[in-house]
């Protein structure tokens, strides 16, 4: 028995329990977060051994840490240089895998699974994530809300982490029930229709893709999804203001900034920033004026915009991709997520749109959850993956299905793919393959192409398997001749993947 971690549970859980959503945010926007992050750091070194011996062998001397330009200066851990070098005991605090109470898995390239430990502790910092939406979005705090988690379920990341939120959440003191269908859209259609009369709001939570697909398909079934007040948490896709506004409709959607709200997460470290009505308000006023959105984000293209707790998650910018440090079971110091995006501080924000002419605190209704917290956006990692219904899939997945026999003598190895949306914006998983010089493409070449690489998805890669729905996952796929020139410019490096 450990009673020092049972004392530690405790105390976080009732710092957690009783303090006020506005007064642990106030704090940490006003805290001092270079200096919290130094703390965390120095803790890490001295209770990790993976860490310890990572700067160890990169020659860090660790009492030379005392600033925040030391700190910046550390070399930056990685999956393939960090977690995938030491073991889960090094990776944990002393040592002690056995202090993590869960582990969750995502899939790797080649369907390897990379395993993650967190505590009671670490979900508590990622449930005020789930409070903030809940509370200052949905209202959740006075309206008896039936929570309806629509991850999938099992030993990926994303839907036990989500129902534990929602649990500590109503622990708190919140009117909120959980049921856990997970991506069964039969058994979503069963537990909402049974149960929403008995609520005033139902919160579908789920990767967008799949909820818009539990939505359109639910008003075939003649469910009335206006009469049940339906909220949304999304987490795992990028998705326009476009899609925001057609899902709202089809849900009877009375203020747009409100009624639904979207998690910046990873299976590293869960939740590491949230939507909120200031930040939808943003990016909703953004997506209408193209050219300000260009001159902030550097892109024609949206990222996912977020606010985010420093204290919580403390995030840099090196070369236009993102680091973050961050406490967990497994806490990560400087880790390059890959994700392309930026940081914007909220007086930054402000000031960018006060010149644009844009006051977004005014165009909101009402101030509730408005806090000084810095912004994230994020574009995510389109150069190496595509995230499709929350699935990160992988070009090494999609190779294997090209090289069995006899594809591989129609082909030359070389595909796109990219997430693409029919004109109802629906999502389809696009392939483009490139023929082999003098091969003649045809419908029967695509069916077989098709069948093997989704063979191959579903052996390699598990969230592909779980997370994507049955009538989803074969991929469409599209033949080119040889170095055409749209997919495959000859004496151009190429590029796997399409945003």
């Amino acid at each position: 028995m450990h009673h020092d971690r049972s004392q530690q549970m405790l105390e976080a859980l009732q710092a957690f329990l009783t303090t006020p959503l506005e007064t642990t945010l106030q704090q940490h926007s006003q805290a001092d977060w270079e200096q919290s992050v130094l703390d965390l750091c120095h803790q890490t070194i001295a209770t990790v051994p993976a860490y310890r011996s990572f700067l160890h062998a990169q020659g860090v001397v660790p009492d030379s840490i005392r600033t925040i330009a030391d700190f910046q200066q550390l070399p930056l851990t990685t999956k393939d240089n960090y977690l995938r070098h030491y073991s889960l005991t090094e990776l944990c605090r002393r040592g002690q895998l056995e202090h993590c109470d869960m582990l969750a898995v995502s899939s790797g390239s080649t369907g390897q699974p990379s395993f993650w430990a967190r505590s009671l502790t670490d979900e508590l910092q990622v449930a005020t994530r789930f409070e903030q939406i809940f509370h200052d979005s949905f209202q959740a705090d006075r309206r008896r809300t039936l929570a309806v988690v629509c991850f999938a379920l099992g030993t990926w990341v994303g839907g036990m982490y989500t129902a534990n939120c929602c649990r500590h959440l109503s622990s708190k003191g919140y009117p909120i029930t959980l049921i856990t269908p997970g991506n069964n859209k039969a058994e979503i259609f069963r537990v909402v229709q049974t149960l929403a009369p008995q609520f005033d709001q139902v919160v579908l939570l789920g990767y967008p893709p799949f909820l818009k697909d539990v939505i359109d398909s639910g008003i075939a079934q003649g469910i009335d999804w206006q009469a049940d007040h339906v909220k949304l948490v999304m987490a795992g896709e990028v998705f326009s203001e476009a899609w925001r506004s057609l899902v709202g409709d089809r849900l009877g959607s009375t203020d747009v900034c409100f009624d639904s709200a979207s998690l910046y997460g990873t299976a590293d470290a869960g939740v590491l920033g949230n939507e909120t009505p200031l930040s939808i308000c943003i990016r909703r006023w953004l997506a209408e004026h193209p050219d300000a959105a260009r001159s902030l984000f550097g892109e024609s293209r949206m990222p996912t915009l977020v606010q985010y707790d420093p204290i919580s998650r403390f995030f840099e910018v090196q070369d236009g991709t993102l680091l973050f440090s961050g406490d967990s079971g497994m806490p990560l110091m400087r880790y390059h997520i890959a994700d392309n995006g930026g940081l914007l501080s909220y007086p930054q924000m402000l000031d960018y749109l006060a010149e644009w002419g844009f006051d977004p605190i005014k165009a909101l209704p009402d101030n509730r959850g408005v806090y000084p917290l810095p912004f994230v956006y994020v574009f995510g990692r389109s150069h190496f993956t595509v995230s499709y219904f929350g699935a990160n899939v992988y070009p090494e997945n999609v190779t294997v299905g090209l090289e069995q026999a006899p594809i591989c003598e129609w082909v030359t190895g070389k595909f796109v793919m990219q997430v693409m949306e029919d004109t109802d914006q629906n999502k389809r998983l696009a392939i483009a393959v490139e023929l082999a010089p003098g091969v003649a493409g045809s419908e029967e070449k695509c069916s077989a192409i098709a069948t093997a690489i989704l063979h191959h998805l579903r052996r390699l890669n598990s969230e592909f398997t779980h997370y994507v729905p049955d009538a989803y996952q074969p991929p469409h796929i599209t033949l080119h001749p040889t170095g055409d020139a749209n997919y495959f410019p000859i004496g151009v490096k190429h590029r796997y993947t399409r945003a």
